[in-house]
């Protein structure tokens, strides 16, 4: 895809928090493909060292305030996110209800990782909950089945699974949502 106007900023959130967790290998590998890719300039987000609050309070946290900015800042948004029992990690969701309005009117989409399922369900669940959040979602998903062997020892994965042009083909389409709705900020605001 050629790039169609000035780069867009793409805030990619890795969900997981857990000790462990295999969420940084994905995000690595995942962050040097929008990071290549011509339409993005990219703001990684990793809630494991975003120190955001575990409740919601009436005055923010100044950690809440710093990530909701970069929240705002974004035109496009990737959640990485695994799937544990069958749904998002509690981390994921609790990022997206400390920022609600930032992500309104803008697209979303998601590189998953699992077991047999691949992370799907858990991107099945977030669906309705960004919805709700007057974000829109976007159809592409990279999805990761069993994933933990197939990395290398420099986080690429191998050609025949074929994640890597899945990776371009979603980050041109969220490009392509993501100058439709800065356009259409841009002309009128988003309805109260």
């Amino acid at each position: 895809m050629e790039p169609a106007g000035r780069p867009l900023k793409l805030a990619v959130i890795t969900g997981s928090t857990r000790e462990g967790r295999f969420g940084a290998r994905v995000a690595r590998w995942f962050n040097r493909a929008a990071e290549a890719h011509p339409r993005f300039t990219v703001d990684a987000i990793d809630l494991l060292e975003a120190d955001l609050p575990d409740r919601l309070t009436k005055e923010p946290a100044p950690a809440t305030v710093a990530y909701r900015a970069r929240l705002h800042d974004a035109e496009a948004m990737v959640l990485i996110t695994p799937e544990y029992n069958h749904s998002y990690p509690a981390s994921l969701k609790q990022a997206i209800d400390l920022a609600m309005p930032e992500w309104g009117t803008k697209p979303v989409a998601f590189v998953s990782y699992g077991g047999m399922s691949g992370g799907l369900r858990a991107v099945e669940a977030l669906r309705p909950v960004l919805s709700e959040v007057h974000a829109i979602t976007t159809r592409d998903v990279v999805s990761l089945h069993r994933p933990w062997q197939a990395f290398d020892d420099q986080d690429r994965l191998p050609d025949e699974l074929g994640a890597d042009e899945a990776a371009r083909i979603m980050l041109d389409r969220l490009a392509w949502w993501g100058d439709a709705t800065v356009a259409q900020r841009g002309r009128e605001p988003y309805p109260g």
